[in-house]
């Protein structure tokens, strides 16, 4: 008999983590998510917004950016994107651009490897730290 799959049993914490994550513009952090959600859910866990974070990333559910070295931030756009990061602040935010088609041929014509995608991340200074001086 095969397992059920967890992504099948849509929990209403899970429900809820992915209506406020469709809300959020700056891709939140686990912890960031976690203080919005208490609000509706005020006896969840930071352990709970982890774990469905991560089960709903590892399905494809929502994306899960590494960026820059920082926490893993959150994302419930899965078309493909780019995302700009401020340098000094760490916010993260979409940009809207054409996706560049040609990068994966053109680097797999420059390797052995088996491209399956790529990512790119742009880096400055967000308009809220230029004007701050930061």
């Amino acid at each position: 008999m095969n397992a059920p799959d967890p992504m099948n049993r849509r929990t209403i914490q899970r429900q809820i983590l992915l209506e406020e994550l469709g809300k959020a513009r700056n891709h939140p952090t686990a912890c960031e998510l976690y203080d919005i959600v208490r609000k509706r859910l005020p006896r969840i866990g930071l352990g709970t917004v982890y774990r469905n974070l991560e089960l709903m990333a590892d399905t494809g559910l929502i994306l899960k950016l590494e960026v820059g070295g920082s926490q893993k931030r959150f994302d419930a756009e899965l078309e493909p994107h780019y995302h700009i990061r401020c340098c000094r602040c760490g916010k993260v935010e979409n940009i809207e651009m054409d996706i560049i088609q040609n990068i994966v041929q053109a680097a797999a014509k420059k390797t052995s490897y088996n491209i399956i995608g790529h990512h790119i991340e742009f880096i400055g200074d967000c308009p809220e730290c230029q004007r701050k001086g930061k």
